[in-house]
């Protein structure tokens, strides 16, 4: 098995793609109608958060454009996103610093090229006492979450609960958090959710952890440096894994006795603790979308170079 350092020298080798300002949701998030946030509203430029607040929250769509920091009070600070709306950062530096969003019921949503965060309080780190989420979804439907910078959340970084459906997460860095990426309060089993090409770096649980949904596609992620469970197929889950790179993880792949799970292609470099077995009937994501694998030996250099916001998306 080649170790990280010789996988980062293939950068050379293989192609990287360049993120756009218009580039299409893909994944979950590509059906139901597609996810095109808001596409065929106006485009503004917002610096304050009130402007934040004002354009994040109308009725009409919106293209909402962050190009500096913007710090959010009183700290903890959800926005609400309305229906029909792009927020996204142009270039490298569009920052919500101390608040994240709120997507109560919300329709048709992207959140791209943002770094969100930073409501952690000093006298409780693991965000036991806070519920201050980076990105928390209520019942949202079609959203897409891409080259974001989410860490040191109050709470969770992204919380996907009560049924959020037809969800793509993809090429985001997660780091320096506790309880990450939790997706779930239901008992019903109707989500289906994309997750592909994600740095989930120094962390500990729910990475994610996806319980009671109906399809979870997780693929070409790098966990690195996780310290109580990877990727967690949960309550009566059915999920497809492929080709992920797993390095100094804990419990790599984690299965409740209800779930269903197929793993594939993964590579564990220096992990301890359990791999779940396969078990049980999963679907087949080429039945729903297409897409391509990336080799597993490759993700940990493409993703280093990919995930995250960059200064050329939106310049």
């Amino acid at each position: 098995m080649r170790t990280v350092s010789a996988l980062f020298s293939l950068c050379t080798i293989f192609s990287i793609a360049t993120a756009a300002c218009n580039d299409r949701a893909d994944g979950f998030a590509s059906l139901n109608g597609g996810t095109t946030g808001g596409a065929t509203g106006k485009e503004v430029t917002v610096t304050t958060q009130a402007d934040l607040e004002k354009y994040a929250g109308a009725a009409e769509p919106y293209i909402i454009k962050i190009s500096s920091r913007i710090d959010i009070t009183p700290k903890g600070t959800e926005i609400d996103v309305a229906s029909d709306k792009t927020i996204i950062g142009a270039g490298a530096n569009g920052e919500v610093y101390g608040g994240g969003f709120f997507l109560d019921g919300s329709k048709n949503v992207i959140i791209r090229n943002l770094k969100i965060g930073n409501t952690v309080v000093a006298d409780d780190p693991d965000g036991k006492t806070q519920d201050w989420d980076a990105i928390q979804m209520d019942t949202a439907s079609n959203v897409w979450i891409d080259h974001c910078l989410l860490e040191k959340g109050g709470d969770g970084l992204i919380d996907s609960r009560e049924d959020t459906n037809f969800l793509t997460v993809s090429y985001n860095i997660l780091r320096d958090h506790n309880k990450v990426f939790g997706i779930g309060w239901t008992d019903n089993i109707v989500a289906q959710i994309t997750i592909h090409h994600n740095h989930f770096q120094n962390v500990n649980q729910r990475n994610p952890s996806t319980d009671n949904v109906l399809h979870a596609h997780l693929y070409n992620n790098y966990l690195q440096k996780v310290t109580s469970y990877g990727h967690y197929s949960r309550g009566h889950t059915s999920m497809r894994m492929e080709n992920v790179f797993f390095e100094q993880t804990k419990n790599p792949v984690t299965k409740d006795d209800t779930a269903s799970l197929n793993a594939s292609g993964n590579i564990y470099q220096d992990c301890t603790g359990d791999i779940a077995a396969n078990s049980g009937n999963v679907f087949d994501p080429h039945e729903f979308y297409d897409y391509q694998l990336d080799k597993t030996e490759d993700v940990p250099g493409i993703v280093v170079a990919q995930a995250g916001p960059k200064a050329d998306i939106c310049q």
